[in-house]
């Protein structure tokens, strides 16, 4: 990689020796050789100060100074850079004892020049150490945009994720959803319900994205069953049931939480409070809190929609029968959320729909769920 020599010459330069007549020749050889940067003191106590307003990319040091040496300036001088690049010294020095150099180059010394001062071997020494310094900022430039790009062919590797996961969703419910809605709807109640019930928001986004998965097995279902519009017969029902752990198996093995979380609710989302649901009769906090909120959500939205098998529900009569079974087929926590809705808009197109960003997300006044549902109890 080639360097630019005009743009190395605008690299900022700091030299600091205690001896006035040092940094005048230093600051005037350097500016005469066309490095047009160049900021210069004989008081060490300043160099903190000056380094964070000029960001010098190399410092020339005198090692021995009164107050504060060369060596207690590279300490402190360190931690004050706040990024990945490195300070180059260019030590100056009448010391040129092994003990000295070793310490130096401890503390990052780049290069040595021996007092008196050279102007040749100065201006090749300086030279030098900045055209690694350029070097070293491309690099740096460099990977900074390859992490940008990187990021961005991350998220975009994400978000074809996110589709196929929508889309295995979608092939889910293709059978017996006209609207094809079903499992975004089932998405947004989850999101709501998990808010209702103060959880994390990362775990409520999980639970989202998760909930949609949660009929895949159904992909495993004849049609002749799944889309039988009277009633099932006691065997039919069962190879029913058998979408639960078929839906597991597909989602089963991956190392991502958002299928882990899929195949958890796919395989618990029938399972009842009171213990008699499928496939393993878990009862109570058995049962993982993602497939007792999906459970609520699930039977509320197949009520209040039309299947092979039977007519929708209206919206106060489903809610109703969701508060009704609270403490038998759901967890009552859960119920409690789900009473606080907007029934009605759980309804609504729900594709496109994105989770809130902080708006009140529940009902102030009493659910008609809770009216409807009391009247019943």
């Amino acid at each position: 990689m080639m360097t630019d020599d005009h743009e190395l010459k605008q690299l900022p330069i700091l030299a600091v020796d205690d001896e006035q007549a040092n940094v005048l020749l230093l600051q005037r050889v350097l500016e005469r050789a066309g490095y047009t940067s160049v900021a210069t003191t004989t008081d060490p106590t300043r160099v903190a100060t000056m380094f964070l307003e000029t960001r010098p990319r190399l410092v020339l040091l005198d090692l021995h100074m009164p107050q504060m040496d060369g060596f207690e300036l590279m300490e402190r001088l360190g931690p004050l850079t706040n990024e990945r690049r490195d300070i180059a010294f260019l030590v100056l020095t009448a010391d040129v004892t092994d003990e000295a150099k070793r310490r130096a180059l401890s503390l990052g010394a780049r290069d040595f020049l021996t007092k008196p001062l050279d102007h040749i071997e100065l201006l090749l020494r300086v030279s030098n150490v900045l055209h690694v310094q350029q070097l070293q900022d491309r690099l740096f430039e460099q990977n900074a945009n390859l992490e940008e790009l990187v990021a961005a062919r991350t998220l975009d590797l994400e978000r074809a994720r996110l589709e196929i996961l929508e889309r295995l969703a979608l092939a889910a419910e293709y059978r017996d959803d006209e609207t094809q809605e079903h499992a975004w709807r089932i998405g947004r109640t989850c999101f709501l319900l998990g808010v209702g019930l103060g959880l994390p928001r990362d775990e409520v986004e999980l639970i989202r994205r998760a909930a949609p998965l949660h009929d895949i097995g159904k992909i495993g279902i004849p049609d002749a069953i799944l889309l039988k519009p009277g009633k099932l017969t006691d065997e039919e029902f069962e190879q029913i049931k058998t979408h639960a752990t078929i839906g597991a198996e597909i989602l089963s093995g991956s190392g991502s939480s958002l299928l882990r979380m899929a195949e958890n609710i796919a395989l618990t989302h029938h399972e009842r409070w009171d213990g008699n649901g499928y496939p393993s009769g878990l009862a109570g906090e058995q049962i993982p809190l993602p497939g007792r909120i999906v459970a609520v959500a699930d039977v509320f939205d197949a009520l209040t929609h039309e299947r092979p098998y039977k007519q929708a529900w209206e919206i106060k009569e489903a809610a109703a029968e969701i508060f009704h079974q609270a403490g038998r087929h759901f967890d009552p926590s859960v119920v409690d959320a789900f009473v606080r809705l907007d029934h009605a808009t759980l309804l609504t197109r729900a594709k496109e729909w994105e989770p809130p960003a902080g708006p009140r997300l529940l009902r102030e006044e009493p659910s008609m769920a809770h009216d409807a549902g009391s009247a019943q109890v």
